[in-house]
């Protein structure tokens, strides 16, 4: 099962796991409220495996691809990391699967606050269009993930501050009940 927890502000290595001390885990239930949502799948038979199949049918997950991140296998991978690291939003849900290695989507919850989302093999998420975001590998450097989106992919990552898209809007006010 996904493991989720507050982060530490820690400077040190963005790949550590950065746990706040004490710790303050969050539950599957507590990132369903930030729209983020999660399944365990068996990555082994991604190719043919029905559940991914019947999750891409109902969500309308018409497009994929496989990215390996990894020093010898993504160009420019230094950029790239840093690219990923940098929080931002997109104007599209971000849909991800694991199928090899590991890493920590990192999420803003409805105070600000990061919460880091340790994902592995198997592992599928997705966060919400206009959710401020961050991907980091973790200190394995290895993940090959699905990406997954509905329609034509949209690449582009819009860094904080970007609260002006009115995808941030439509999110803020999904939150709004959570806040009260």
């Amino acid at each position: 099962m996904v493991e989720a927890w507050y982060m530490d502000e820690s400077g040190e290595d963005q790949r550590a796991p950065h746990r706040l001390e004490p710790h303050r885990p969050v539950s599957l239930e507590q990132l369903r409220q930030l729209g983020v949502f999660h399944w365990k799948l068996d990555a082994d038979n991604y190719e043919t495996d029905p559940e991914l199949s019947r999750i891409r049918t109902e969500r309308n997950y018409s497009w994929m691809d496989i990215i390996t991140i990894h020093k010898d296998k993504l160009p420019n991978y230094q950029d790239k990391i840093k690219i990923f690291y940098e929080e931002h939003l997109h104007l599209d849900d971000e849909i991800r699967y694991i199928l090899e290695g590991s890493g920590y989507f990192d999420v803003r919850d409805k105070d600000d606050k990061w919460i880091r989302i340790f994902m592995e093999k198997g592992d599928m998420i997705t966060l919400p269009a206009g959710i401020y975001h961050r991907f980091t590998l973790d200190e394995n450097n290895y993940v090959k993930a699905m990406r997954l989106f509905v329609g034509e992919p949209v690449w582009t990552a819009y860094n904080r501050p970007a609260d002006h898209f009115p995808a941030r809007g439509q999110y803020l006010q999904f939150l709004a009940p959570v806040a009260q």
